[in-house]
């Protein structure tokens, strides 16, 4: 997702919350870009539990709507705060999608070693399909599952933080590289994710009765530092400029392939076998999108397209999802197509709202 054709972002102080410019507009146009900053957040804070958890379908609350509303009380901060403190961070540092996507990982590794701790718990809610997924590719030694690992990482890699990230980035395309908080904002966001992770992390103990080893935690704790240390470092290197004259392809070939590889990732079985796939999977897809961005035209568009095409992907799969607490065949149904549809329309807003800002562009070009 990686967008090396743009210019470089210069890097802004934690209290810079747009371009310096803006500093001498009028006070009603400084009014409507803080409320234009404000949407893309809210935006974010909750698109990001829907394409992580309820596009998928798989928990109890699958078609009770008021229930899914209360869940964004909870599922909000954990996963839209983490994903807007993610995006701002990146942001403010000037650093790429390579970087924003490895401070996902170290998310990942975090919500799942040391928040709910389901990396390492062997009968996570009781639910009956845990052992079908978790003894086959389990390593005693470290009490985990190697299937496991790859799917929560992954899953909060696309799903919880960069698709939500690049669709919102594309509903606003006119602050894509600029932060959308200040001090207060990005302040009030982590002590709400630190709120819900703590209230998670209590009611996992007291109502799952386990409680990860101390080497299972530190080992994690050491994994989320060297994730957030590789971003750094990656995110300190200078963009190299486009170095092949090819043509980028088509943003819809890129959507397909998205679009593809999420397919497939859901559809691995919980083996050895589905574990070297889904590797070799991910880092095909790393490959292909690392030299293409680095062509000429790669667009916003493009990363639209990724995006859109992994949504798609939880969208679809989550028709053939059967919820825990076997929720009848009609709200199951409902909650998938009001979702599928919702995802459907807000990727359209999106694609129109790259379209017509990379009209402004080339029309400003051509001047």
């Amino acid at each position: 997702m990686r967008e090396v054709s743009q210019p470089s972002v210069k890097r802004q102080r934690p209290d810079e919350t747009d371009h310096p410019a803006q500093r001498s507009e009028p006070p009603r146009r400084r009014g409507r870009a803080a409320l234009a900053r404000v949407a893309a957040a809210a935006g974010l804070f909750f698109l990001a539990p829907v394409t992580a958890e309820y596009l998928i379908g798989y928990d109890e609350n699958v078609g009770r709507f008021l229930e899914l509303l209360a869940g964004l009380a909870i599922l909000g901060p954990l996963y839209g705060g983490a994903a807007l403190i993610i995006r701002e961070v990146a942001r403010r540092s000037g650093w790429g999608w390579p970087s924003l996507l490895l401070l996902a990982a170290a998310f990942g590794v975090f919500q799942a070693g040391l928040v709910d701790q389901s990396l390492f718990n062997t009968s996570y809610r009781d639910i009956d399909y845990w052992d079908d997924m978790l003894r086959p590719t389990f390593v005693p030694a470290l009490g985990v599952s190697a299937y496991h690992l790859m799917t929560f990482v992954v899953g909060h890699v696309v799903w919880s933080i960069g698709a939500p990230i690049a669709v919102v980035e594309s509903l606003a395309p006119a602050r894509r590289s600029t932060p959308w908080l200040g001090r207060i904002g990005l302040t009030l966001v982590g002590v709400l994710y630190l709120a819900a992770s703590l209230l998670i992390f209590a009611d996992h103990v007291k109502s799952e009765r386990f409680l990860a080893s101390a080497p299972q935690l530190a080992g994690s704790g050491v994994a989320v530092l060297a994730l957030i240390g590789a971003a750094v470092l990656l995110g300190r290197r200078r963009p190299r400029p486009p170095a092949v004259p090819r043509r980028a392809p088509r943003p819809l070939l890129v959507g397909l392939l998205a679009l593809t590889a999420a397919s497939g990732t859901q559809l691995l079985p919980p083996s050895w076998l589905g574990v070297g796939i889904g590797v070799l999977l991910a880092a095909a897809v790393v490959l292909a999108v690392g030299r293409w961005s680095r062509r000429a035209g790669w667009r916003p568009a493009h990363v639209l397209a990724l995006a859109g095409g992994a949504v798609l992907a939880n969208a679809v799969f989550g028709f053939f999802v059967q919820p825990l607490g076997d929720p009848p065949l009609a709200l199951k149904l409902a909650h998938n197509v009001v979702l599928a549809v919702g995802m459907l329309a807000l990727l359209s807003l999106a694609a129109w709202a790259v379209r017509r800002s990379q009209a402004d562009v080339d029309a400003a070009s051509d001047r």
